[in-house]
């Protein structure tokens, strides 16, 4: 394996770790408090720090999803490195974009 692909799968999910844990702290107190989609919506809508949070989980997860998907390909397909990267490369692309067009569902006005 790569040693700079290893570096920065574990990079992002070093990145990504204390952002689930947040996601999931955020998940808890609004359900408990019997918050609704409408009132999760109308807290996050315009809201860059919450842009900021899931725009960055959404491109740690893109890259550190893609590496994975490269490697798994690399190890028990038929694909050479070369195309297991492209495909790779494409994958991590599209996580990045329905993430992307995620985040800005949720925070734009």
């Amino acid at each position: 394996m790569n040693v700079r692909l290893y570096v920065w799968q574990r990079l992002t999910a070093a990145v990504m770790a204390p952002l689930v844990l947040l996601h999931v702290a955020v998940i808890l107190y609004a359900t408990r408090s019997g918050m609704t989609a409408a009132d999760v919506l109308a807290r996050t809508r315009g809201s860059l720090a919450w842009a900021a949070c899931y725009g960055t989980f959404v491109a740690a997860a893109a890259i550190h999803a893609a590496i994975g998907v490269r490697n798994v390909l690399t190890e028990w397909s038929p694909l050479n490195e070369r195309d297991a990267g492209r495909f790779a490369v494409g994958f991590g692309f599209l996580l990045l974009v329905l993430g992307l067009r995620a985040v800005a569902a949720v925070v734009l006005p």
